[in-house]
C-alpha cells in the first residue's frame, strides 16, 4: 500500500485512540456509588501560594465503599485540603479530626443516578463524534492523494472497519459504566 494512506491510516487510527482514551477519562470521573480516590482527582490545594493537587499533598485513600481518607503529609494543610474539597463543590462534607479528613459518600439516589447516567451517554456520544470525524478527515485525505482508485477504496474501507471497531469498544464501555452507575 502507498505510503501516503498508510500514514493516512495511522492518524486516523491515533485519533480514534485518543477518543477512547478521552472517554475512559471522563467516564472515570463520573461517579458510580462507591467511593474512589479518583472522586477527588480534579481537587487543586493552595500549598505555599501554589496551586497543586491534592494527591500531591496528601495520601488519599478509600478504606471502604462509602468512605474516603485524606491524610496530609503537613498537618498544617488540614484546613486548606478541607476548604479546597468544599469549593470544589462536588456534593461532599470532609470532616476534619485533627489528624486525618473523612468523606462520607451518600448513596446516589436513583434520580441522581439517571443523571449520571445520562451524563456518560452525552460524554459517549461526543466521542463517537470525534472517532466520526477521524473517519470523515481520513476518507478525505484519501480522496486527495493520487493512489489508484482501488487502493484508495480499500483504504476507505479499511477506515469504516476502524470507525466500525471503535464505535463498538464505546458502546460497551458505555453498557458497562451504566451497569455501575444503575447498580445500588
Amino acid at each position: 500500500m502507498n505510503e501516503e494512506i498508510e500514514f493516512i491510516l495511522d492518524s486516523a487510527k491515533e485519533q480514534m485512540e485518543n477518543a477512547l482514551l478521552h472517554l475512559e477519562k471522563e467516564l472515570r470521573n463520573i461517579r458510580a456509588g462507591k467511593a474512589t480516590p479518583s472522586m477527588l482527582a480534579g481537587i487543586s490545594v493552595d500549598y505555599y501560594g501554589a496551586k497543586t493537587p491534592l494527591s500531591q499533598v496528601a495520601n488519599v485513600n478509600s478504606p471502604d465503599a462509602r468512605t474516603i481518607s485524606v491524610q496530609p503529609w503537613e498537618k498544617s494543610m488540614l484546613q486548606e485540603i478541607e476548604r479546597s474539597i468544599m469549593i470544589a463543590n462536588i456534593g461532599f462534607n470532609p470532616m476534619n479530626n485533627g489528624e486525618l479528613i473523612i468523606i462520607n459518600v451518600p448513596p446516589l439516589t436513583e434520580e441522581r443516578r439517571k443523571q449520571l447516567a445520562k451524563q456518560a451517554k452525552s460524554e459517549t456520544e461526543h466521542d463517537k463524534v470525534s472517532v466520526r470525524n477521524a473517519r470523515k478527515d481520513a476518507n478525505n485525505e484519501i480522496k486527495k492523494t493520487d493512489a489508484s482508485e482501488d487502493i484508495k477504496s480499500n483504504a476507505e474501507a479499511t477506515i469504516q472497519d476502524l470507525t466500525n471497531k471503535y464505535i463498538k469498544i464505546i458502546d460497551e464501555m458505555y453498557i458497562k459504566k451504566e451497569i455501575d452507575i444503575m447498580k445500588v
